[in-house]
């Protein structure tokens, strides 16, 4: 590598180079050999390098044209690796279920959570994914303001394994790192109209502070909300933004057989 090509920090490119880091992101991921893997932003292969000794079916990922032919030029005699120069988010996803295991580029941490977590929440089969500390804290959080995370946590647990110190990337980040695992729930979510769900979370989530039997009313009505209660044995008086997700998904499909769809949000 040229030093003009030295990862730079405001696009998010920091080398994952602590051993042990990469031995515990591959080990979270509980990893076979069918798996379809992606490591996204493989950089100049790090942890793309480990992961050829746990799948038969690696896809390296990287937007940057000259890392991308050094990559292709290092792992010539790889059949299992197949190397992608494009930006992930152009990237079309395997339409089968496939693993991320992925120092990802910090930059567009969101934007990489929804392409896999609700975009292809059909076949996102989890993984170990190191990001930026803060937002893999809201993520696990216990208390919820944002509409995604609840869908998130719907279908997936997230687990923030442990902080990470900057001197594990080359160069050092300027903020936090931590170490993410996420593992699909066994519900099935086929025929499940994603979007509407994402809709009814945000209707709600409008007034955060507000109490879930006040909220319900604008839908349901007082039978309706008694009935729900009595058989989940929900708890009425708490904050939405205190509500599990596994409730709002409760809550969600109670609406699609209790009330009339020009009722819903």
């Amino acid at each position: 590598m040229t030093k003009r090509k030295t990862p730079i920090r405001f696009t998010g490119q920091h080398f994952t180079i602590d051993k042990n880091l990469i031995s515990d992101t591959i080990k979270f991921a509980n990893l076979q050999d069918s798996d379809i893997v992606l490591d996204i932003g493989a950089g100049k292969g790090f942890l793309t390098v480990h992961l050829l000794k746990h799948t038969n079916n690696l896809i390296a990922i990287e937007k940057d044209s000259d890392l991308a032919l050094y990559l292709k030029q290092k792992f010539r005699q790889c059949p299992d690796l197949t190397i992608f120069n494009i930006d992930f988010l152009k990237f079309k996803l395997p339409s089968t279920p496939f693993k991320v295991v992925s120092n990802i580029p910090y930059s567009i941490t969101s934007e990489i959570l929804k392409v896999l977590m609700f975009d292809n929440v059909e076949n996102f089969n989890g993984g170990s994914i190191v990001m930026q500390l803060a937002p893999a804290k809201k993520l696990v959080s216990d208390s919820f303001y944002n509409a995604y995370v609840v869908f998130y946590r719907t279908f997936f647990s997230l687990k923030l394994k442990y902080e990470i110190n900057p001197s594990s990337f080359m160069p050092p980040p300027t903020v936090q790192s931590a170490l993410l695992c996420i593992e699909p729930y066994t519900d099935n979510i086929i025929n499940f109209d994603k979007a509407k769900y994402l809709r009814f979370i945000q209707f709600f989530l409008k007034s955060p502070d507000s109490t879930f039997r006040k909220e319900l009313k604008a839908i349901f009505r007082k039978s309706q909300i008694k009935s729900i209660c009595i058989r989940h044995s929900l708890d009425l008086e708490i904050p939405l933004n205190k509500v599990n997700p596994s409730i709002w998904k409760i809550c969600y499909n109670e609406m699609i057989k209790m009330v009339p769809e020009k009722f819903h949000p």
